[in-house]
């Protein structure tokens, strides 16, 4: 059976980069442009030239990609012609395959946003067309607040997308630029248009401030649309764009989709989306949102000691796809809720081999349970919970021992006597017979800690040297200045793979300690450091 092509449109580095705290610089776009042409994605929108230095400069040379490399403007000005409109010019000079123009089709906007008429918009419309197609570009439309302008006036909504077509636009996408309209209205507005405009015409442009951008996508492509815009984790302005990262693997794995249609990303580069994803949080600098459907931590993670016992004996128990088909794994949770089946799948994922009657997974099962009624959160703290399941084993060396420390805060006048906070720590370290004594000063008395506490390891030293704190978290668990505290450290090293530890205590130096110390055993074991 021939299966209908359906493509995929990216515009993280243009929409994306609009959403708050999220700044591309030239190199970031490179960066991320190679990682879309990798995945396989079959246009990358790479920004506005002329509207910023950064976009500028990246359509000011050659970019060689198998993808459509796409730019992105507005039509021609209302009263101008396309030979006299400056922004058109620097559009249609800018090395690019294609370029998606940005155009009105909710005639409420056409009158009050352009101030101009329905007829100049729609000659704006097809005077861009004509003007793109004669350089010899690819041409989109990208049919700005379609949805509530399709629910206003059907009419014009429709004569702005036919006059796209009829000039020659490769593409006329549809968008909900608002992000409000329900996948129910989608379907239906979507199935009118291809009515008029073929549907491998036609494309969807999901925003998602109802939640549905996801849902949205995949509703017009059911009614006839073939090409879907989105973003890499749905970045994009306000509450964000349809989510690539959702979409790609529902339309490669799901039935429905899987058997209708195919895209350009292969079942290969398929599995590699997890990294992908998590690779764009690496440079926003953010931590991955481990309930991420498909790619996140906990997308394949169970708690529950039932649904442990019954993965084990078929995952398809529980999993709607298997995990690595998504370059992702399957994670079996140790918590107060766990039983034996959740610890020994969790032994069994960390390389831990034990007899199912061995009496010590019955200790390490009360143990765990003891601990995280009094506040520890093995579920979250996986590295933590190798350390305590290999102690109860008997399998961690005793790489070095702290013999105490000492951490103070003092207020005090700098130079220029303006009051300061300096906090200071002095750790004492037996590393086999050497007692070796380490201090240093940091950005509050944890940091402190911290910094002391890696400064001199002695032989262990090397093995330790790429390691670093990524985040730390402090939860307090009951009322009051005496409330017990627990603390999650997320720490990374040179290869870029991140754990997590946690520490409870009373007293949150004591609790950040026993994190500290877990992240930095949990490297030396897994970097195999001789006892």
């Amino acid at each position: 059976m021939t299966r209908e092509r359906l493509y995929l449109f990216d515009t993280t580095l243009r929409d994306g980069a609009q959403m708050n705290g999220v700044d591309f610089t030239l190199h970031d776009k490179l960066t991320i442009a190679k990682l879309l042409d990798d995945l396989g994605v079959d246009y990358i929108e790479g920004g506005y030239p002329g509207a910023n230095p950064t976009d500028t400069e990246l359509f000011g040379a050659e970019r060689k990609f198998d993808a459509t490399f796409t730019a992105f403007g507005m039509t021609r000005r209302p009263g101008r012609s396309t030979s006299n409109d400056p922004g058109l010019a620097t559009l249609l000079d800018a090395r690019a395959d294609a370029i998606c123009f940005v155009a009105k089709s909710w005639d409420y906007h056409v009158r009050v946003a352009l101030e101009t008429t329905n007829e100049e918009n729609l000659a704006s419309i097809r005077d861009s067309v004509t003007a793109a197609r004669q350089k010899g570009r690819e041409v989109l439309i990208d049919c700005e607040h379609f949805f509530d302008g399709y629910k206003a006036n059907p009419d014009y909504a429709l004569a702005c997308a036919k006059a796209a077509y009829q000039a020659g636009a490769r593409w006329v996408v549809l968008c909900d630029t608002n992000g409000g309209t329900l996948p129910h209205e989608i379907e239906r507005i979507v199935g009118d248009v291809v009515r008029e405009v073929p549907g491998d015409h036609v494309g969807i442009h999901a925003h998602n401030d109802t939640e549905q951008a996801v849902a949205n996508s995949l509703a017009a492509v059911r009614a006839g649309a073939r090409q879907i815009q989105g973003t890499l984790n749905g970045l994009g302005e306000r509450c964000g764009n349809a989510n690539l990262v959702s979409i790609i693997p529902t339309l490669k794995l799901k039935p429905e989709f899987a058997e209708r249609f195919e895209i350009a990303i292969s079942d290969a580069k398929l599995k590699t989306l997890a990294h992908a994803s998590h690779m764009i949080d690496e440079m926003l600098n953010r931590a991955p949102n481990r309930h991420a459907p498909y790619v996140g931590e906990s997308a394949f993670a169970t708690k529950a000691g039932i649904h442990a016992s019954a993965i084990a004996k078929d995952p398809a128990t529980y999993e709607h796809v298997t995990p690595d088909l998504v370059g992702n794994e399957r994670k079996i949770l140790v918590s107060d809720q766990a039983g034996r089946s959740n610890v020994l799948s969790e032994l069994e994922r960390i390389g831990l081999s034990v007899d199912r009657n061995d009496a010590r997974v019955t200790r390490l099962l009360d143990e765990v349970k003891e601990r995280e009624a009094a506040g520890y959160a093995y579920e979250a703290a996986g590295a933590s919970f190798e350390l305590l399941a290999r102690r109860v084993l008997g399998r961690v060396p005793d790489y070095f021992s702290v013999e105490k420390f000492d951490v103070s805060v003092e207020q005090r006048l700098n130079a220029v006597g303006q009051h300061v906070t300096v906090s200071m720590a002095v750790v004492k370290v037996r590393v086999g017979d050497e007692d070796l004594i380490s201090a240093a000063e940091g950005i509050g008395p944890v940091n402190a800690l911290d910094v002391a506490l890696r400064k001199d390891l002695g032989k262990y030293q090397k093995y330790i040297g790429g390691l670093e704190l990524t985040d730390y978290r402090v939860r307090i668990l009951n009322g009051g200045t005496e409330a017990v505290t627990r603390v999650l450290i997320e720490s990374q090293d040179e290869t870029g793979e991140r754990w997590t530890t946690v520490g409870v205590s009373p007293n949150i130096i004591d609790a950040s300690f026993q994190a500290l110390m877990d992240s930095i055993v949990y490297k030396l074991v897994k970097s195999a450091a001789p006892a």
